[in-house]
């Protein structure tokens, strides 16, 4: 359900600090506009899983988000791509195959 490409989990690492072994949560936050979801967007954080619903490990970082936060991607796969021209990263929301 959470796919991270290579040069994103890079990202994560040159921008956040982030090192091996640590976990990033994706979760479901007020925000004006929004994709999916008017009025939400995702937010991140390091953190340490709970209760993990999806969870996806690339270059020794857990990427996950908590049970509770799932209905934000009920019917898509969320898609996490390094967008080199900006220097950030992007969502990419792929409709689910049921």
């Amino acid at each position: 359900m959470i796919n991270v490409t290579k040069e994103a989990a890079g990202w994560f690492k040159n921008e956040l600090g982030v090192q091996e072994g640590q976990a990033i949560r994706f979760f479901a936050r007020y925000s004006a506009g929004g994709t999916i979801h008017p009025g939400f967007a995702l937010g991140i954080g390091i953190e340490t899983p709970v209760s993990p619903g999806a969870v996806s490990e690339v270059e020794g970082i857990t990427f996950f988000m908590e049970d509770k936060d799932l209905w934000y991607l009920k019917g898509y796969n969320l898609n996490v791509l390094y967008d080199q021209k900006h220097n950030d990263i992007e969502y990419e929301y792929e409709t689910a195959e049921a």
